[in-house]
């Protein structure tokens, strides 16, 4: 079982830049293709990017392209969320997640599809 854990966030005015780690453990992430979901207050809970287990594709949703890139270290058994010019409509709590299906051939957006949840951590963009 992957037990992600999040860090990394906090407060940053608009423009600004973070950067999220999600550090597993329990079972190697080596296999499994990994996203990154936000939920902001009021709203369900939404797709961000993912980058596939072998680690050489990658999706983001509309709302962060270009300014959000994904990427893993599987020897370390993290990723990470660099977010750059970021804006007051990105604060939410922020989430890894494993898919569920080890070694899918394509990436998933859907947040059933993804099981092993990390607690979140906090991302407040001020205007």
């Amino acid at each position: 079982q992957v037990q992600p854990l999040e860090s990394g966030g906090g407060l940053v005015q608009a423009g600004g830049s973070l950067r999220l780690s999600c550090a597993a453990s329990g079972r190697t992430i080596t296999r499994y293709t990994m996203g990154w979901f936000r939920q902001a207050p009021g709203k369900e809970r939404e797709f961000v990017a993912a980058i596939r287990w072998s680690g050489g594709s990658t999706y983001y949703a509309d709302s962060v392209k270009g300014r959000f890139t994904i990427s893993r270290d599987n020897a370390k058994n993290t990723v990470y969320l660099q977010m750059t010019r970021l804006k007051p409509e990105d604060t939410a709590v922020y989430y890894c997640a494993a898919d569920r299906i080890p070694m899918r051939t394509i990436i998933v957006v859907g947040t059933y599809e993804y099981d092993y949840w990390g607690q979140g951590t906090q991302v407040t963009v001020s205007s």
